[in-house]
């Protein structure tokens, strides 16, 4: 944990995701608090992706509308782009989508954090 408050930004299609998800769990938006929450005290949560060619974790959140624990729960990506900024990129319920391919965090970085400069 570090001393410095930590920002979150949430990306476009992060936004995109939870506003599908909370579609059918009510709950989403109050079940990823606890996440958000640690996130901002510094913690590093969840796994590292490898091969990504950013610093990227994959973290678990328990849905409590599912009922089945983190095995059942969202996943949410997110970007540690500096120790005081954190990116939140995508979210997803284990229920719908296996896993996220690193070239769709890739090209959402690219195209929502790290835009090419012109």
């Amino acid at each position: 944990m570090n001393d410095q408050p930590v920002k979150i930004e949430f990306a476009l299609n992060f936004r995109r995701s939870l506003k599908q998800i909370k579609k059918h769990y009510h709950h989403a938006a109050e079940d990823l608090k606890s996440l958000t929450d640690r996130l901002e005290q510094g913690e590093v949560v969840g796994d590292q992706i490898q091969g990504v060619g950013y610093t990227v974790y994959k973290a678990r959140v328990p849905n409590r509308d599912a009922q089945k624990g983190q095995s059942g729960g969202y996943r949410v990506i997110y970007y540690l782009k500096t120790a005081a900024l954190i990116y939140l990129l995508d979210i997803y319920s284990k229920n719908s989508q296996q896993n996220i391919q690193s070239k769709t965090i890739r090209r959402i970085i690219a195209e929502e954090i790290e835009p090419p400069v012109e």
